[in-house]
């Protein structure tokens, strides 16, 4: 039998956006899949934040509201196609963990009929195979599902993903140089997500991590999915 996990990684990376996030998750015989997430923005990045909320509000102080608002995101994605439950809760101003339980993986994220439809899992139960791939048309299209805010907050860092603007990774990074100096670019160049998941049996076949018995580990950079230059494409198969 051959699946995936991999629609995980897509996924937290649209949600936190310039962070560091870990992934530990497991998929179940029956499709069903449990995920914890751990996430923190990068310094640089969360300072800029702060100023941009500190000149849009009243007074000149930084706002005690944490920008990664748990609680919040936990409502979001609960209300998601695909999910069972899902709750998250801050470990601090601009850091978040939580879980979510999934019960229908072929319709996680599943693009609304009236914006065209459409799926980024593509599930062929004949050939037992799960494909996920994201590009420049269906990026923007699972962005919406998840957050206005998460909208709001890629397109303050210009991301063509939130945006629509055609980049390159380059012309990107150095867009935000110009407008947001050279730390915060070096933090979105460096910033991954780290993911390690457990399947029911083996893997025999992986494209896009690496593989040790029934584990999948994966180190995706940020970058990708901001341009979105080339389709994301992740395969995992298992005996």
């Amino acid at each position: 039998m051959k699946n995936t996990f991999l629609f995980w990684i897509t996924f937290v990376f649209i949600l936190f956006p310039s962070c560091t996030a870990r992934i530990n998750g497991s998929l179940a015989e029956d499709g069903s899949a449990e995920l914890t997430v751990q996430a923190a923005l990068e310094p640089k990045m969360a300072a800029l934040i702060y100023s941009v909320s500190t000149l849009m509000g009243s007074s000149g102080e930084q706002s005690a509201k944490p920008i990664l608002d748990g609680p919040r995101i936990g409502r979001s994605l609960a209300a998601a196609p695909g999910i069972k439950s899902a709750s998250f809760h801050n470990t601090g101003p601009t850091a978040v963990e939580g879980s979510i339980s999934v019960s229908q993986v072929d319709a996680f994220l599943a693009i609304p009929a009236n914006r065209g439809g459409g799926r980024f899992i593509r599930y062929d139960q004949a050939e037992s195979q799960v494909v996920i791939e994201v590009d420049r048309v269906s990026g923007p299209e699972i962005l919406a599902l998840i957050s206005p805010e998460v909208v709001d907050y890629l397109s303050m860092l210009m991301a063509p993903v939130a945006t629509g603007e055609v980049l390159s990774r380059a012309e990107y990074l150095g867009l935000v140089r110009s407008v947001y100096g050279k730390a915060v670019t070096d933090e979105i160049a460096a910033a991954r997500i780290y993911a390690s998941i457990t399947f029911p049996r083996p893997i025999s076949r992986i494209q896009g991590g690496t593989a040790s018995g029934n584990r999948a580990d994966f180190d995706v950079p940020l970058l990708e999915l901001l341009v979105l230059e080339t389709p994301l494409r992740y395969e995992v198969s298992w005996k």
